[in-house]
């Protein structure tokens, strides 16, 4: 009876983790992560041991290149890392356990690009607008440029607010206001 009660506990075990995955997954879709390569990190974070890409690849029964294409995107978000075993000559990877260094790294990531092309379209724009006021007679245009002017320049006062705050978060000094819980 304890024989035939054992790999009914695992089948548990395992949906119980596949369904905790697929939320993984959805939250890293919140940062712009596909839900294929969120359900990776999850994989990767359940394994006892480091995998290779073959091992993905049936653990998630997708292709070699997508798992080598979503460890690549992992990696370079600081999530995933290569991991060494001695006899093994395949690339082994683990995941980055420590979710706070993931966030931080991940976050900041995101965040500073997407920030850094706003602070420079609403550059280019003030720009464009200047120029406009300087050549045109028009005194309602100026009034209209003006106010628009000034919503750019709370815009980019913001975006400089918000790369202070993208700093704070890489640096770990989040930490500080915030700490982690660890129990």
């Amino acid at each position: 009876m304890a024989n035939q009660e054992q790999p009914k506990e695992w089948a548990k075990r395992e949906a119980a983790v596949e369904k905790f995955i697929q939320v993984i997954a959805k939250n890293m879709n919140l940062y712009g992560i596909t839900t294929s390569v969120g359900r990776l990190y999850g994989a990767l974070y359940f394994a006892d041991e480091p995998m290779t890409l073959d091992d993905m690849r049936d653990a998630l029964e997708m292709s070699k290149t997508s798992m080598s294409t979503g460890v690549r995107s992992l990696a370079e978000m600081r999530m995933v890392e290569p991991a060494y075993k001695k006899g093994i000559r395949k690339d082994l990877y683990k995941s980055e356990e420590d979710w706070y260094k993931s966030f931080t790294s991940l976050f900041g990531n995101r965040w500073r690009h997407h920030t850094e092309n706003n602070i420079e379209e609403a550059k280019e724009t003030m720009e464009e607008l200047e120029k406009l006021k300087s050549q045109t007679t028009d005194e309602k245009l100026i009034e209209q440029l003006d106010d628009d002017l000034y919503r750019l320049k709370y815009a980019q006062n913001y975006y400089r607010w918000l790369m202070q705050f993208i700093e704070v978060v890489e640096s770990g000094k989040i930490f500080e206001y915030i700490p982690k819980i660890e129990e």
